[in-house]
């Protein structure tokens, strides 16, 4: 993705989900298909000295949107959660990023059943790792990409 569109995303998840650009979330990356997001130790950690469950959660949670931003039409359809179950695998100290992606016959599919009935669910496997590429936090979400007015 070109530098203005990652710009552009940036702002739009700042200005869509405001906590989130109060935590720093950031997307570092996204294209068809994959997108990556960051989010800084510095000001996320909780009352013992680690980065604070929520914003694991959401540093994975915004990848499904991004993904759908990035690789569906924008002017028909827009993303939505339905689930995420999360598991945190080790103690995150330092910067996170988080990491998610998509086959093409999983966009193809995804693709095919929004323009027959409006909608479509899709799983998303994430992972957050941190700055020393240890896996913090793994999830599984359920979203869905459902065309305007229905």
């Amino acid at each position: 993705m070109t530098e203005s569109l990652v710009d552009a995303m940036n702002a739009a998840l700042s200005t869509t989900i405001p906590i989130a650009g109060k935590m720093g979330v950031r997307v570092v990356d996204a294209g068809r298909g994959y997108a990556v997001t960051s989010v800084p130790a510095e000001g996320n950690g909780n009352h013992f000295g680690v980065i604070y469950a929520g914003v694991q959660f959401t540093v994975a949670e915004v990848l499904g949107g991004i993904i759908a931003l990035s690789t569906f039409d924008t002017g028909k359809y827009f993303p939505l959660v339905k689930n995420l179950d999360i598991s945190y695998r080790a103690m995150a100290t330092t910067d996170l990023r988080a990491e998610a992606r998509v086959d093409d016959e999983t966009i193809a599919r995804i693709e095919t059943e929004a323009a027959e009935h409006g909608k479509s669910d899709f799983t998303l496997e994430a992972t957050v790792t941190d700055a020393n590429g240890t896996v913090v936090a793994t999830s599984t979400g359920l979203y869905q990409l459902r065309a305007f007015g229905k």
